[in-house]
């Protein structure tokens, strides 16, 4: 269904989405395929693009979903990636990584996990782009999927507040620096959408209700997501750059970055232990 948008809404776009072959990344790649768009979708693992590649182009008469195995922890990669996906018209950045951790007991290793894939991929992607478009004299569109922890920080995903908070400077920065090309730069922050991964990596309390917190009470859904990344890259949006939409439901107006923190600020040893069980490796 199109309801609210025409059909066509993006119709002659080709967009990639990096970490789309799940969550909500895929998410929004089906969005933007159902107004019309070509899509391309990058990911570490192979098997995981190809099938969301296979089972979207089936649900949508047919069609292709160009694929592209790519760490964005590489900017050799990242590069090889641009050219092989071909001229684009808009980049989501929505590969992330994340989990609940002590800061101060964290390795080099683990912050550099996380601040390469979400700081540094999304920074090295953008310019990559940016670059080809101001070359090429043609606009385009960046849309970087942040959290609210870029707004007021986030306790136990230090590293990716930090990222993401990063992620929000560059949006900001290159909105005034490239909008004389016609490149738009802008983010949305979202608040509790559940996904599998993130539940398990994310949520203190998996069996709790998610939309704790929440001054609408409940959860948002995928739609309404997708519908406002559609909104955000399409034309209806060009006089929008350099912000970041919030859509949360009101749970930034709480204070609350993200549901359990309160908690886990008296966590022991066997909680923390708990809690590394449950979260899935990469």
């Amino acid at each position: 269904m199109t309801v609210g948008f025409a059909p066509d809404l993006l119709a002659g776009r080709r967009i990639l989405v990096t970490g789309g072959g799940t969550g909500l990344g895929r998410a929004m790649g089906e969005r933007f395929l159902e107004l019309g768009a070509e899509l391309a979708i990058c990911g570490r693992r192979a098997e995981v693009l190809e099938e969301a590649a296979a089972e979207l182009g089936a649900r949508h008469g047919g069609a292709r979903v160009a694929t592209a195995v790519c760490d964005v922890r590489d900017p050799a990669a990242v590069e090889a990636m641009l050219d092989a996906v071909g001229p684009l018209d808009a980049l989501v950045n929505n590969a992330a990584a994340n989990f609940l951790a002590r800061t101060h007991l964290l390795s080099a290793r683990a912050l550099d996990a996380v601040l390469g894939t979400t700081l540094h991929g999304a920074a090295y992607a953008t310019i990559g782009c940016g670059r080809r478009w101001i070359e090429a004299g043609r606009g385009g569109v960046v849309l970087s999927v942040l959290t609210l922890s870029a707004l007021q920080g986030g306790a136990f995903t230090a590293p990716s507040a930090m990222a993401k908070a990063g992620l929000l400077a560059m949006t900001q920065s290159l909105a005034v620096e490239w909008g004389r090309h016609g490149i738009r730069l802008v983010a949305v922050a979202p608040g509790s959408f559940p996904t599998d991964a993130a539940t398990a990596r994310l949520r203190a309390d998996p069996e709790g209700d998610p939309a704790r917190g929440v001054p609408l009470g409940r959860t948002g859904t995928h739609r309404e997501l997708t519908d406002l990344a559609a909104f955000l890259v399409s034309d209806l949006a060009a006089y929008i750059t350099g912000e970041c939409i919030v859509v949360d439901g009101g749970r930034r107006l709480l204070g609350g970055a993200r549901a359990g923190a309160e908690e886990m600020l008296g966590w022991g040893e066997a909680e923390w232990a708990r809690q590394r069980a449950r979260t899935p490796a990469r």
